[in-house]
């Protein structure tokens, strides 16, 4: 708690003083140039489904776009030759390969499996397999672990690990969530209205995070992404106003905090979607997930803190409202563009 007032204040001081603009342009800059369109490439995905025979349906699930230079690739067992050519289709902007391997009596339990190409992409690849006596493993492939062995029962730390690696990410290359977290900091004056804010946030987007991924509150990704635009926009707008009549959101953040986290959820949902949830542990999997999107929140504001200082001595000053429009105006962008998607 210490700790989060301390650095919520240090950034409201200097947003005070004038020296806070040079650093919410900053970050607002960065998280421009990281990706106008708030996410990276999707994961890639490959799904290994056991048949009693022996047999092994392959699904291989890629984006249409590439990085120049490489080209992603599952690598299978050599002892378990394709039954045929592989069928294409594509459908948006995936690409969906799908054919059979011939693993006989064995199976794929003790074998490895690879993804060939993943250190120029920079794209993790999510493995989930079906065995046939019911069990299933999911597994995150990255470029300094391309290649695992299918064991026979995923333990809880590797369950935990991957799902709260893929939370940390997905919160890191999100920069409409970034930019939201970095305006409630800017929103709060004083210790409780902070400590209310950030808890109710939090609790927002657990809940419906839970929710969506266990199925109860499925929602097109087209509309939630654009009212998350909006959420950005409309605390623009807020931080924008004249703090010397403070409005009611202002006097009272939290519950608005908690409603934008309530819509942050189904957009963190989103990617849990894609990679699904481990039959047997899904409750760790909601956990661990959710523990890296707020190891992920405090990494960013703890970037922030070690950024402030740097920039503050930099001898350009500049209007405070400067980066209020800055950050409105991504905001704007982003509202036309999913709003302009979804017509």
């Amino acid at each position: 708690m210490t700790t989060t007032w301390t650095i919520g204040s240090r950034i409201r001081r200097a947003w005070r003083s004038g020296r806070g603009t040079r650093l919410s342009i900053a970050v607002a800059l960065l998280l421009m140039s990281a990706s106008a369109q708030s996410h990276p490439l999707a994961p890639a995905l490959l799904q290994l489904k056991e048949l009693s025979s022996g047999r092994v349906e392959v699904l291989w699930k890629r984006s249409a776009l590439r990085v120049p230079g490489s080209d992603i690739q599952p690598v299978l067992p050599e002892d378990c030759p394709a039954l045929g050519p592989p069928t294409f289709e594509k459908e948006g902007s995936a690409v969906f390969a799908r054919w059979q391997i011939d693993c006989r009596e064995g199976g794929l339990v003790g074998r490895s499996i690879r993804i060939d190409g993943l250190g120029p992409a920079r794209i993790d690849t999510l493995v989930r397999i079906e065995l046939a006596d019911g069990r299933t493993i999911q597994r995150v492939l990255r470029r300094d672990e391309a290649s695992m062995v299918v064991p026979g029962k995923a333990s809880r730390w590797v369950v935990f690990r991957d799902y709260c690696a893929i939370g940390f990410d997905h919160i890191l290359s999100g920069a409409d969530h970034l930019l939201f977290v970095f305006g409630l900091f800017l929103l709060c004056s004083g210790m409780k209205p902070l400590l209310k804010t950030v808890t109710s946030f939090t609790v927002g987007h657990s809940i419906t995070l839970s929710l969506a991924a266990l199925g109860y509150a499925n929602l097109p990704s087209g509309p939630v992404e654009f009212l998350i635009a909006c959420s950005v926009l409309v605390l623009a707008v807020e931080l924008a106003r004249d703090e010397e009549e403070p409005s009611l959101m202002r006097r009272h953040p939290w519950p608005m905090a908690l409603v934008f986290g309530l819509l942050h959820g189904l957009g963190f949902a989103g990617a849990l979607r894609e990679v699904g949830l481990p039959s047997g542990e899904i409750p760790m999997a909601l956990f661990s997930f959710n523990v890296g999107i707020e190891l992920g929140q405090l990494a960013f504001v703890l970037g922030l803190v070690l950024l402030a200082p740097l920039l503050q001595r930099l001898p350009i000053a500049l209007p405070t409202r400067a980066s209020v429009y800055v950050m409105g105006s991504l905001a704007a962008y982003w509202v036309i563009e999913r709003g302009a998607a979804i017509i």
